[in-house]
């Protein structure tokens, strides 16, 4: 059973797809302009209500770009009357300017995060489709410490910036963040294949992951990548969150879900298998009720090597990557290079070893 079979830890709220970037990556292939089937504020306010039935999970505005959205902080100040925990995870467009970074200190924001994809203007803006973005990221960071608004930094691992971890580490401490949220390429919306990084190379990352977070003044953690538990799990290193960290193991559909713009409802916004919408259905029933949801957070039906990986009540595997890859959310996540049946032969022989 889940920890997470009737209530999500995290709700992702994608409140808009407009926005003004047109990232490389982009999972919801935003659009400049908004559309006009969005969530209302009331049927937005509606959806937040319903979350106390969910035990108050944390609630992320993302998009698109949230800010554009007029009635956005609107939404944040309901959803902080409702006893939520608040993040907001806007574009670095012009929209960002001090004002908006006020009115979010001002309604109780716990935490602003923005994507950070490269060390230098050349590889974030070139990964962000906009010249400008970089130095507007980096501007609205240096007013954000000057309102000690809590930050965490999004970076999206990919082909194009995998050897640019190191620096873009060393900016993290140099701007103080509470959280570097390491995301690894999906291959869905305007992310392709071609743009990921091996499953080598993952290894390889969550290795050096787990290096620096021994040393490091910021927490780590890694989405669309499970697999970094198991990794810090081998390592001895693995630990439970805070108040705004799982105290157990997040993946798709199990302890997250997400909510388009037009209120249909995904196990993640990187698993665009529809699984209801909150105009019809309320997001509890759909949550803990839909066929699809039920399947993920039951570890005994995942297939191939998943399947039998000791691993999996903390990992799982990808179910994002799964899907992109394979067509199936419920087999082997193709980025994983562990192989448990060979471990566990290692494993039975050293237990034979230890009592001959």
């Amino acid at each position: 059973m889940s920890h997470f079979d009737r209530n999500p830890f995290i709700v992702i709220w994608e409140v808009t797809r407009a926005c003004a970037l047109r990232c490389l990556h982009c999972r919801a292939e935003a659009q400049y302009r908004r559309d006009p089937r969005e969530l209302s504020t009331e049927e937005g306010k509606s959806l937040i209500r319903g979350l106390r039935e969910m035990n108050s999970p944390i609630l992320v505005f993302t998009g698109g770009d949230p800010l554009m959205r007029e009635d956005l902080f609107e939404l944040a100040a309901y959803a902080k009357e409702q006893g939520l925990h608040v993040s907001l995870t806007p574009s670095a467009t012009p929209r960002v300017k001090p004002r908006a970074m006020r009115r979010a200190k001002e309604v109780g924001l716990d935490r602003w995060a923005f994507s950070l994809d490269g060390s230098t203007a050349e590889i974030h803006d070139w990964f962000r489709g906009t010249r400008g973005s970089y130095n507007r990221t980096i501007k609205a960071i240096q007013y954000l410490r000057e309102l000690e608004m809590p930050l965490q930094i999004n970076t999206t691992v990919s082909k194009y910036n995998l050897d640019d971890l190191s620096k873009l580490a060393e900016l993290m401490e140099s701007m103080g963040v509470v959280l570097w949220s390491v995301f690894f390429l999906v291959p869905t919306g305007r992310g392709r294949t071609g743009d990921m990084i091996s499953p080598e190379e993952h290894e390889q990352v969550f290795h050096w992951l787990a290096d620096l977070s021994s040393h490091v003044c910021f927490d780590i953690k890694t989405t669309a990548a499970p697999v970094y538990r198991r990794v810090l799990a081998q390592r001895g290193a693995l630990k439970g969150g805070g108040d705004m960290r799982a105290p157990y193991s997040v993946n798709d559909g199990n302890g997250f879900v997400f909510v388009s713009h037009i209120g249909e409802v995904f196990p993640s916004g990187f698993l665009p298998i529809p699984c209801g919408n909150v105009r019809k259905n309320s997001l509890v029933e759909i949550y803990r009720e839909h066929p699809l949801f039920q399947s993920l957070r039951d570890p005994d039906q995942l297939k191939g090597k998943c399947g039998i990986c000791k691993y999996r009540l903390i990992c799982g595997g990808s179910r994002a990557c799964a899907y992109a890859l394979t067509g199936d959310p419920l087999a082997s996540d193709p980025t994983c290079i562990y192989l448990p049946a060979v471990d566990q032969v290692k494993e039975e022989m050293d237990r034979k070893g230890r009592h001959a």
